[in-house]
C-alpha cells in the first residue's frame, strides 16, 4: 500500500511541528570588549525562522569505543531538530533556539543548541531532522 507522503507531510507539519524555531549562522569571530576583558556575541546571519520542533533523545546514550571503553563525551546527539522539508538545510555550528514554544511547560525556553552534522537523508522525507548538541550557557 502506497503511503502519500504529501499527505503525511501536512499532518506531521500541523500537529509536531508547533514550535517556532530560529536558525542563525556564524559569520565571524567574537570581539574583545576592551572595557570589561570579555568577549562578545558572535556575529550571525538569519538562515530561517519558522515552525520547527526539538526533540531529545532517550537520555544519556554512552557509545563503545574501539578501545571497548564507555565514552561520555562521544559525539552521540541527544537532540533533534525537526523543520519541514521546504526550510533551508543547517550546517555545522549553525545556532538553533527555540523563540515561541507552543507548549505552556515547554522545556525549550532559554536553551541554545548547535548543529553537529547536516541533516539526515533518506529515500523518501516527511520531515527534515538535523542532529544537534545543547550549548552549555556561561
Amino acid at each position: 500500500m502506497p503511503i502519500d507522503t504529501e499527505a503525511e507531510r501536512e499532518k506531521l507539519e500541523l500537529t509536531l511541528l508547533v514550535d517556532t524555531v530560529r536558525i542563525t549562522r556564524p559569520t565571524g569571530t567574537a570581539q574583545l570588549d576592551l572595557s570589561t576583558g570579555l568577549l562578545g556575541s558572535v556575529p550571525a546571519e538569519p538562515v530561517y525562522e519558522g515552525p520547527g520542533a526539538v526533540l531529545s533523545g532517550h537520555g544519556q546514550v554512552t557509545a563503545q569505543h574501539v578501545l571497548g571503553r564507555e565514552w561520555l563525551d562521544d559525539t552521540v546527539s541527544w537532540y533533534r531538530l525537526l523543520t519541514p522539508i521546504s526550510a533551508p538545510v543547517p550546517v555545522r555550528y549553525d545556532r538553533v533556539e527555540v523563540v515561541a514554544a507552543a507548549g505552556e511547560h515547554a522545556a525549550t525556553a532559554n536553551r541554545v543548541w548547535q548543529v553537529l552534522d547536516p541533516s539526515e537523508a533518506s529515500t523518501v522525507e516527511i520531515v527534515r531532522v538535523t542532529r544537534l548538541d545543547e550549548i552549555t550557557p556561561p
